[in-house]
C-alpha cells in the first residue's frame, strides 16, 4: 500500500555565506534537523529551489515551512513564498539575537562564542516553533492552481540530497502547465483499495483527498475535480493493461 506522506515542516534556511548569521541558519537548521526534531522535519535546499527544484517546490506546497533568514533581506522566506506559498513562520538571526541583547556574531566560516550563542538562540527557537507548526490545527500548505483541465503528462519529481521530493503530476491548464502534488501516491491507494473511477462516489473522495495537499481555488474546484478524474481513469485503464 502506497503511503501518503506525512505531516512534517519543512526548515528553509538562507545559508548566506556574506555574513557570519548566514552561517548560523545552516548550524541551527542541522541541530534541529539531526538532533532535536529528527523525523518531524525535513531541510529545504534553497538555491536548488530558486533554481525550480520540483521536489523541493512540492514538499514546500504540501508541507509547512519555517523560513530562516540571517538578515533583513529575507531571501529565504520571499523565496519560499514567490514559489511554494506564504511561510507558516519566518524568522531573522539578527532580530533574535538583538531581542536576546547579545552582539552580532563575527567570522563567517568559523564562528566565535557570539556566533555559537547566536546558534544557542536560534536552534531553540527554531524548536519552539517546530512543536507550535505541528500542533497547530490544519495550517501550512501553499498554493497550486487557479483552475484545472485534462492531464497533459506526469512528471515524476526530482530529487535532491535533502531527501524531500515528492511526486509531482503536471496538468494542461488552458495552454499552461501546472503541477499537483501527490497525486501518483493518491491513485495507487485509491486502485489498490478497490475504488475505481467508475464508481459515482470515488470522484468526490479523490478530490477531497487531492485537496489535502493541493490548494484549489473556489471557483476552480469543478474543473479540477472533473481533470483529477479523468486522469485517475486513464490511470485505472493503464493498470487494466498490464
Amino acid at each position: 500500500m502506497p503511503k501518503l506522506p506525512e505531516r512534517k515542516v519543512g526548515i528553509v534556511a538562507c545559508s548566506g555565506e556574506e555574513l557570519a548569521e548566514g552561517t548560523v541558519t545552516r548550524l541551527a537548521a542541522l541541530k534541529v534537523l539531526h538532533e532535536l526534531r529528527r523525523g518531524q522535519t525535513e531541510t529545504i535546499c534553497l538555491p536548488l529551489f530558486l533554481a525550480g527544484g520540483k521536489g523541493d517546490r512540492a514538499f514546500a506546497r504540501v508541507h509547512p515551512t519555517i523560513t530562516v533568514d540571517g538578515c533583513e533581506l529575507r531571501c529565504a522566506a520571499r523565496g519560499t513564498e514567490m514559489y511554494s506559498g506564504k511561510p507558516a513562520v519566518s524568522i531573522v538571526v539578527s532580530e533574535l539575537v538583538a531581542q536576546a541583547g547579545l552582539a552580532a556574531p563575527e567570522r563567517r566560516r568559523h564562528l566565535n562564542d557570539r556566533g555559537a550563542q547566536a546558534v544557542e538562540v536560534t536552534t531553540g527557537r527554531l524548536v519552539q516553533l517546530v512543536d507550535q507548526v505541528l500542533q497547530a490545527k490544519g495550517g501550512g500548505t501553499g498554493t497550486t492552481a487557479d483552475a484545472a483541465a485534462p492531464l497533459a503528462d506526469n512528471a515524476p519529481a526530482g530529487t535532491c540530497s535533502c531527501g524531500s521530493a515528492i511526486p509531482v503530476t503536471t496538468l494542461a491548464i488552458d495552454g499552461k502547465r501546472v503541477e499537483m502534488v501527490a497525486l501518483p501516491l493518491i491513485f495507487e491507494e485509491f486502485h489498490e483499495s478497490g475504488r475505481r473511477a467508475g464508481d459515482p462516489a470515488v470522484a468526490g473522495a479523490l478530490f477531497q483527498t487531492a485537496k489535502v495537499y493541493n490548494e484549489v481555488p473556489r471557483e476552480a474546484e469543478a474543473s479540477c475535480r472533473e481533470a483529477i478524474l479523468h486522469e485517475y481513469a486513464a490511470f485505472c485503464e493503464r493498470k487494466g493493461a498490464r
